[in-house]
């Protein structure tokens, strides 16, 4: 039941009808017995600057991004961390004493998912599809968490060529090497044969166009190469159906999706959420 003394959260982007944080987050403060509300905020890019100023002087505690205002959002907070730095997005927010503090806590929900499938970065192989947004996120995760390599995989190469330098200098410093392919490159073929791990950014296969895919030829995959896909409508793309039918171990974005959320709750509550229930409630939503 809201009463004036009821806490404020959210998720602020265009449109935003469509989010399943809502559900996802109410689970979390409900079992968690959290007296707060987390509401779905629809706000134009014209209007962002005015939509921050206005949730400070409301007092949220914070509230999450998506698109469009991931990187707009940023030079209206007091200050990012150092992952929303790094990938220059913030999908965070946390006001303290009326201080806004931006963090992208979209690594910590990769990795979330390769931690609850027991795969261990350290040292490993990988093939990333894709080099847009969600990308960039992937692409820190995976250096900072130790792999050895990652080919980045795409259509067109220079995007990707771009995504590479912008990492480059971290990458040496912690032992990660970088490449890119185009698709279509023997050098790829050769990739995926050696590569312990599979990643998916791009949007091939999310619904509504569940007949795409990224063009991998799966003779080549190294055998228990583990295949991961961030998306999760549907939850199994044409991708991972390839992917289990060359006999892989697949894995979608719901964890993902969890882990995300779950990381923005611990920063504005120092807890930790009933990660079950969350991903109940998302499937329930998805269902």
């Amino acid at each position: 039941m809201l009463t004036g003394k009821t806490g404020n959260l959210g998720v602020m982007g265009w449109p935003i009808a469509h989010s399943l944080s809502p559900a996802m987050q109410n689970a979390a403060l409900a079992a968690a017995g959290l007296d707060y509300v987390y509401t779905a905020l629809p706000v134009k890019a014209e209007y962002l600057p005015a939509a921050v100023a206005g949730l400070r002087a409301l007092g949220f505690r914070g509230w999450n991004v998506t698109i469009p205002h991931k990187q707009a959002i940023i030079d209206l907070l007091d200050e990012i961390d150092e992952d929303a730095q790094i990938i220059g997005a913030v999908n965070t927010v946390v006001q303290e004493a009326g201080r806004l503090t931006g963090y992208n806590t979209d690594v910590t929900g990769f990795l979330a998912g390769l931690v609850h499938a027991g795969f261990s970065l350290p040292g490993k192989r990988v093939v990333l599809l894709g080099a847009g947004g969600a990308a960039h996120a992937v692409l820190w995760a995976l250096i900072k968490s130790g792999a050895a390599r990652v080919a980045i995989g795409v259509r067109h190469p220079e995007k990707a060529e771009q995504l590479r330098q912008a990492f480059a200098a971290r990458a040496s410093t912690l032992g990660t090497e970088l490449a890119v392919c185009h698709w279509q490159d023997e050098a790829f073929g050769g990739e995926l044969q050696r590569a312990d791990l599979l990643v998916n950014t791009t949007p091939l296969g999310m619904t509504p166009k569940i007949d795409a895919a990224p063009p991998i030829d799966w003779q080549l995959v190294a055998p228990g190469a583990f295949v991961y896909d961030i998306i999760y409508t549907p939850q199994q793309t044409k991708f991972l159906q390839e992917a289990a039918a060359a006999g892989h171990p697949t894995l979608n974005g719901e964890d993902m999706l969890v882990g995300q959320g779950a990381a923005s709750f611990r920063l504005w509550f120092g807890q930790d959420p009933d990660t079950a229930r969350m991903k109940a409630v998302l499937r329930a939503q998805l269902g």
